[in-house]
Formats: structure tokens, C-alpha cells, sequence
């Protein structure tokens, strides 16, 4: 018992190790736990219970069965909302695959967990750079060119950290920053830091999410963003 729970705590800190290195909310000190905790309740399903085993028709897979359920909620403690987009699903799996893999362990089927803990790092490594690739390339055709102005107003004495901030916001891939600005605000003391970037296809996701980021700023009163018309049009 105690090697299959090793077993588990260590490919469970082999999972946490690829999110504790990417610096994701659930990393070293979460996955490992997880894993090890599927494998102790799996341990105790199994032989915690021998003595009622004996007297009633006892089935120890229910214990199993609820820690697929169980593992949802510290799952769905890792996931926000940024903007329009969330956050934290990837963790959220790779926790749900922790658990796996120590119940794996658990019943001492180590091959399997350790090929499942290959599968779920390899994944988590592999399939990044490739979904990001995919985010970029244009779908259905050649992608057509837009502007985009973005602006927020602030505090007169933050324009320089605002306007670094929104330098940073808004380089992403797949924007073209042409032109940034600054102009008096609306009242005494407020300035206008504006933006002006050329995107290829539907953008409106990811400069909500700047927008979003860029709100926060206790010196921001108000961001906007908007899609410049084409004069050809």
C-alpha cells in the first residue's frame, strides 16, 4: 500500500511539475496531493472495509466512482473568467487526470498510470504550441484586414504607465500597432491615450479581454475599443 501510494504522489508531482513550470494555479504542490488522495481513497475502498466486506455484499468501486464527481469541485476552483474568455479549463483537466492516474496507482495498475501521466504531460506540451498555431492560422479562406481603435482615459500623472500598459495589452499575435496618442481628456486632469492596430479576421475577443485587463487599473475611468470603417467600403 504505502509503494502503490509513492507511486501516486510521484505521478502526481511528475503532472505538477509541467504546470508549476508554465506558473498555472494548480502546479507542484496541488497535483501531487490529488494523485496521492485518489490513491489513499482507493486504498481504503479496497481494504479499509474487509471486516463488512465479509458480512455484506460490499462493493468497493462506489468510493472510486465519487471521486470522479469529487474532483470536480477543486476543479472548478482554478477556473475564471477573463473578459469573454475563461480561464483555468487545461488545469481544471489536468487535476480531473491526476486523480486518474492515482487511482491507477492505487489498484496497482502502474504501467497504465504511468503511461497515462506520460499521455497527460505530453499533451500539455505538445498540443500547446500547436493549438496556438491553429488560434493564428486565418479558417475558411483568406482573412480580411481591419482597423481597430482602442482608447482609455486617465489619470493626467499615469499616462506613461498607461500608455505602457497598453503597448503591453495589445501585443498579441496577430496585431499590427500602428499609431499611439495622447490627448486631453474630457475634464481637467484626464488624458486620452488612444490606439490604432490592424488586425486580420474577427479580433473582438482578445481586445475585449485588453479591455477588460486594462478597466482594472485604479487610474483608468473608462476604455473603449471599436472597429475603424473602411473608407473603400
Amino acid at each position: 500500500m504505502a509503494a502503490h501510494l509513492a507511486a501516486a504522489l510521484g505521478l502526481g508531482a511528475v503532472i505538477g511539475l509541467e504546470r508549476q513550470w508554465r506558473a498555472r494555479l494548480a502546479g507542484l504542490r496541488t497535483n501531487a496531493p490529488v494523485a496521492g488522495g485518489a490513491a489513499l481513497f482507493v486504498l481504503l475502498s479496497q481494504y479499509g472495509f474487509l471486516s463488512a466486506a465479509a458480512e455484506v455484499d460490499y462493493d468497493g468501486s462506489r468510493v472510486a466512482a465519487q471521486i470522479v464527481s469529487g474532483i470536480g469541485f477543486l476543479g472548478a476552483g482554478v477556473i475564471m473568467r477573463d473578459g469573454l474568455s475563461v480561464r483555468g479549463l487545461n488545469t481544471a483537466a489536468t487535476l480531473w487526470c491526476s486523480a486518474a492516474v492515482g487511482c491507477l496507482a492505487g489498484v496497482g495498475l502502474f504501467v497504465l498510470a504511468i503511461c497515462g501521466t506520460a499521455g497527460v504531460v505530453g499533451a500539455n506540451l505538445v498540443l500547446r504550441p500547436l493549438g496556438r498555431r491553429l488560434d493564428r492560422e486565418p479558417r475558411g479562406g483568406a482573412e480580411v484586414a481591419a482597423d481597430y481603435h482602442f482608447e482609455a482615459v486617465c489619470l493626467e500623472s499615469e499616462e506613461a504607465h498607461i500608455r505602457h500598459r497598453l503597448v503591453d495589452a495589445l501585443a498579441r499575435p496577430g496585431y499590427q500597432l500602428r499609431e499611439i496618442r495622447s490627448q486631453d481628456g474630457p475634464v481637467p486632469g484626464r488624458v486620452t491615450v488612444s490606439a490604432l492596430l490592424t488586425a486580420e479576421g474577427e479580433k473582438g475577443k482578445a481586445l475585449e479581454e485588453a479591455v477588460s485587463n486594462l478597466s482594472l487599473d485604479p487610474s483608468v475611468s473608462a476604455v473603449s475599443w471599436s472597429v475603424v470603417p473602411d473608407p473603400a467600403a
